[in-house]
């Protein structure tokens, strides 16, 4: 499964999810952006075919013991050496890198990159997804949004308008037409970029993208893009890896377990351990732009001091 993430000066995502970097010129002001159309659309053949095929990914996925909820247990032990080494995987490299106008799959260094303002994150959904999922999703967004809050320590949360981090549900007829509002979210995005979500491959699921804009660290806007047609465990295991990497961490790793931050699908739900490295790229003794070597022995000292028992 690929979830992917891109940034803008990154860009994220989950293949089935995918991300990217976006380039920092400077961010143009916003207008408020125009809805999608309010009246219910029928989806299309397609779109239906799409979402049996995803139904029998993930029920495939399930049976393998695989799209785990339960965020890690005694099966998959670490210290605070792999919390750190971790931790520097996905915060201190990028997934994608730009070159000859096309998005290419290279893992590149990068510095550490967070927000600094507060994080409002509106979902937002295509005409053709129906009501009911709308409501449902609507509350996970709004109930992952508190938990990371709280996780981070750094305000996050759901609005309705005047949003800078968009989560966009689309089924695929919407998808495939959906650079213009892509554009009135997020002005920064390259051609090669709308390119990749408005032709998105059949085993990319989801993808975020997230601004900065001035180039040093502080992320200023993102836009999460999730297929419609995934059933809900892969659904919200999109949600939890595309709006967790928005927030900075903009990579993942092969090695990282247990993770939802490893495109080997066996965690579909944030764990603990994940909640671990949010709380490191928020810790205060850490700034937006540093390197991996100005940052390391903070992040040695925050991995060992979270890792220790309490007395």
């Amino acid at each position: 499964m690929r979830r992917t993430a891109i940034a803008l000066c990154m860009v994220f995502g989950l293949a089935a999810c995918d991300g990217f970097p976006v380039a920092g010129d400077a961010p143009s002001p916003l207008v408020a952006p125009q809805p999608l159309t309010p009246e219910f659309e029928e989806r299309t053949a397609e779109s239906f075919e799409i979402e049996a095929r995803f139904a029998r990914v993930e029920a495939n996925l399930v049976a393998r013991g695989l799209l785990r909820i339960d965020g890690g247990g005694p099966d998959v032990p670490f210290t605070d050496e792999m919390v750190t080494r971790n931790f520097n995987a996905l915060a201190f490299s990028e997934e994608f890198n730009g070159r000859g106008g096309q998005l290419v799959r290279q893992t590149v260094e990068s510095s550490l990159h967070r927000w600094s303002m507060p994080v409002l994150i509106e979902t937002v959904f295509g005409p053709s997804v129906d009501p009911e999922q709308v409501k449902q999703d609507s509350a996970t967004v709004g109930e992952y949004s508190a938990r990371l809050a709280r996780i981070t320590k750094h305000p996050i949360r759901k609005i309705e308008g005047n949003a800078n981090f968009h989560v966009v549900v689309l089924n695929d007829q919407e998808l495939r037409a959906s650079g213009p509002l892509l554009k009135q979210y997020m002005p920064e995005l390259s051609s090669p970029q709308i390119r990749f979500v408005e032709d998105m491959s059949p085993d990319t699921y989801c993808v975020v993208f997230a601004s900065d804009p001035a180039q040093d660290g502080r992320i200023q806007r993102a836009v999460a893009v999730i297929r419609a047609e995934l059933p809900d465990r892969l659904r919200t295991s999109c949600f939890h890896e595309e709006i967790s990497q928005g927030l900075g961490l903009s990579n993942d790793s092969a090695q990282a377990r247990p993770s939802i931050f490893n495109d080997d699908d066996e965690f579909g739900r944030l764990t603990n351990h994940d909640e671990l490295l949010l709380e490191i790229l928020y810790d205060q003794r850490l700034a937006p732009g540093m390197s991996e070597t100005a940052a390391a022995p903070f992040v040695k000292s925050i991995a060992t001091g979270l890792m220790s028992p309490t007395t």
